[in-house]
């Protein structure tokens, strides 16, 4: 499994999630404390979002472990963005280490990346393409099933493409995409446990999921921090240093820092974060008229 960070508010340095909290998503890549193998080493991603330029994020991929890519710590000392998308990965199943399967992944405005698995994805991977449309199909272009997910949540927005993007639709895709993946994995993947810890922006919103059919050991870990950012204590009885202007939001797979403010994401529960509201959480429920059309 893999460790990602996303990050939402006034803009700071990426540095401030990718190098300076004492649990940085950097310092998971090595030594990640809730996952049985604490290293993250093929290969990271990072996205950001520049407004001001343009409303199509900025990615940065590399097959090199973050923790020796000198040029992720030079970039992450000078770029700012309000919109941080940052992932290390651990591969899973058949997926190679290519540049290709780094997330996270781009469409336009958005940006997606995965922690989990999709059970049985071998057999699941060709009735999932099968039943997305050729945009969705078209945008594929590594083999993990993290994009294959990704792919889904195309699908179910180009459902309706004359409606604007936002918190709602988001939250609405992802659910119906993780609902899609639940019912190929019965039909094809004989039921194997999935892990859908998926997060996805358009820059001003986000909607990240903790999610899994396994009912014995649950999903993935996931938490939320809300608030002002920080950096890391400068020394006991230091004040803390700043990072950010203003209320924030940051979702990460391990907590960042040591601080009481985080809060442990509910299991099969999305998250979902809009401009200037408190995020909500949202039980990642099989939306009504999916449900009787799966038991007719």
């Amino acid at each position: 499994m893999c460790r990602f960070t996303l990050y939402l508010g006034p803009p700071i340095r990426l540095s401030s999630l990718l190098l300076e909290p004492a649990h940085s998503l950097i310092r998971q890549s090595t030594h990640s404390r809730e996952r049985e193998e604490p290293l993250n080493g093929d290969g990271f991603g990072v996205g950001w979002y520049a407004p001001e330029l343009t409303p199509e994020p900025a990615v940065f991929r590399s097959i090199t472990p973050a923790w020796n890519n000198r040029n992720l710590a030079n970039l992450a000392r000078v770029v700012t963005a309000p919109c941080i998308l940052a992932h290390v990965r651990a591969a899973t199943q058949l997926s190679g280490v290519n540049e290709a399967n780094c997330h996270p992944f781009r469409y336009g405005p958005l940006l997606c990346m995965h922690n989990g698995d999709v059970g049985g994805f071998g057999a699941v991977r060709r009735p999932l393409l099968a039943s997305v449309s050729d945009e969705a199909f078209g945008n594929v272009f590594g083999s993990t099933d993290s994009e294959h997910v990704f792919a889904l949540i195309i699908d179910e927005l180009g459902r309706h493409p004359e409606a604007l993007l936002g918190a709602a639709r988001l939250a609405d895709a992802v659910r119906s995409a993780i609902w899609r993946v639940v019912d190929l994995v019965a039909d094809h993947g004989d039921g194997a446990p999935s892990y859908l810890n998926v997060a996805i922006s358009d820059g001003q919103s986000a909607v990240v999921s903790r999610f899994s059919t396994d009912t014995r050991h649950g999903p993935e870990s996931l938490y939320v921090y809300r608030g002002e950012l920080y950096a890391p204590d400068r020394g006991r009885g230091a004040p803390p240093e700043a990072l950010a202007g203003g209320p924030s939001v940051v979702v990460s797979s391990e907590r960042l820092t040591d601080d009481p403010a985080w809060e442990e994401v509910p299991a099969n529960h999305l998250i979902v974060v809009e401009p200037d509201r408190p995020p909500t959480f949202v039980a990642c429920e099989r939306p009504e008229a999916e449900r009787l059309a799966r038991t007719a």
